[in-house]
């Protein structure tokens, strides 16, 4: 044991853990004798049990102090357990429909325990690469985001309560300087743990590093991700941290939260959904193309903005005259003004959600994290090819985000990129 009390679980200290862990044990009902414990953590970075006993189960999440899939040469610290239970607490007073409820944190430990979502719930990702349709999933996706972004913002908190949380969420430094590292700087410098599908797609790698306008782009987008507390982010809602079943949707691995823009968080969704849509001609198998599943992503994607859209401007009219103070309605007085206040915010959050959205998908096919949708195209010289698609998408919408001004729009603009 650490002199600070850490202890890294095993299956046999863990038992022990959850017997003196009253908020656990009762969750088992006070049945240890038919446990049934499965190591899971697929993740970079911590262990994950999964915990099932003949009267209950759960999940016992702890954050180890260096980044499993590196080992100790990349140390990483063990606060973000703090900041994860935080965040999930906070979205899961929000949001409980889509968010895993957590029974125990302990702070020494790094240890959350929180709810076991069972199957048949799959990553979305697992989901996507199979080819499996979930029609409520733009619908609840949307609903997660509009709810934790609107009700942790300045449309509905004041000023006061806002910078106390943003202080309380500027501790989890560390993790907002690796996402600076793999997402905003990393793809367009030459950096040891960057990776692409070499030798094919290597004089595209080094195109993204010699692209001084795309460049420009990346330094704006990082100035908005370090300095703009607009509300309190997942931080990494890829469809990695998103499990599914056809009609349940629940958002997991909240350790990257922090208060920053908005549009990090539905840019990181949709830019996920944009890298599955380029990856399904890798997966098409022989005579069965997968062009009626890229209709459907297709569809997700304008669903997923214009539902986060419309469920958004929904709580702001029905908060209008709350405690908000980003606009007060002393000097917004007029429907005329309100309705210029609201065109003018979601459009920046717009482009802001298309520029991070495409960062995020430059960085999965340059830089050191990839994504299951391509590395599981077994071909390489195929999986070159969708990923030069999607790249080169990701280019374009970085560099133009302000020329767009519907989804519809950026849709039209995939599809003509796929031909």
């Amino acid at each position: 044991m650490a002199s600070d009390g850490f202890q890294p679980l095993d299956e046999k200290l863990l038992v022990e853990y959850l017997k003196s862990t009253p908020s656990l044990s009762a969750k088992l009902g006070n049945h240890f004798d038919k446990l049934e414990i499965k190591e899971v953590g697929d993740g970079n970075l911590n262990f994950v049990y999964i915990v099932i006993g003949l009267s209950g189960s759960l999940v016992i999440k702890q954050a180890l102090p260096y980044i499993r899939c590196i080992g100790e040469s990349w140390p990483m610290t063990k606060e973000r357990a703090y900041f994860e239970s935080s965040v999930l607490q906070e979205h899961g007073r929000l949001c409980p429909d889509h968010v895993p409820e957590v029974y125990h944190f302990d702070r020494t430990m790094c240890v959350i325990g929180m709810r076991y979502i069972e199957p048949p719930h799959i990553i979305l990702r697992k989901g996507l690469i199979a080819g499996i349709e979930y029609p409520l999933l733009a619908d609840h996706i949307s609903e997660y985001m509009a709810r934790t972004l609107f009700y942790t913002s300045l449309l509905y908190l004041t000023t006061t309560d806002h910078k106390s949380a943003v202080a309380k969420f500027c501790g989890n430094v560390e993790l907002c300087r690796l996402t600076e590292q793999v997402v905003f700087s990393d793809p367009y410098k030459v950096s040891e743990y960057n990776r692409w599908t070499t030798p094919y797609l290597d004089a595209d790698a080094e195109a993204v590093r010699e692209d001084n306008i795309l460049k420009l782009e990346v330094a704006e987008l990082k100035s908005k991700f370090c300095e703009r507390a607009q509300a309190l982010l997942h931080g990494d809602l890829h469809t990695g941290s998103v499990m599914v079943t056809p009609n349940s949707t629940q958002v997991i691995d909240p350790e990257f939260g922090f208060y920053g823009p908005m549009g990090f968080d539905i840019g990181a969704f949709i830019g996920n959904l944009i890298l599955a849509y380029f990856s399904q001609d890798g997966h098409a198998d022989k005579g069965a193309d997968r062009n009626l599943y890229k209709k459907w992503i297709v569809k997700i994607i304008l669903d997923t903005w214009n539902l986060f859209h419309t469920k958004f401007i929904a709580l702001w009219d029905k908060h209008k005259d709350g405690s908000g103070e980003a606009y007060l309605p002393a000097i917004y007085n007029n429907p005329e003004l309100q309705s210029l206040v609201k065109q003018k915010y979601m459009e920046d959050l717009f482009h802001d959600t298309l520029g991070f959205g495409a960062a995020k998908m430059i960085r999965r096919i340059v830089g050191v994290a990839h994504v299951e949708d391509f590395e599981s195209i077994k071909e390489a010289s195929k999986r070159a090819e969708c990923e030069r698609k999607a790249l080169n998408f990701a280019k374009t919408l970085l560099k133009e985000r302000k020329n767009f001004h519907s989804i519809t729009e950026v849709v039209s603009a995939i599809e003509d990129f796929n031909k």
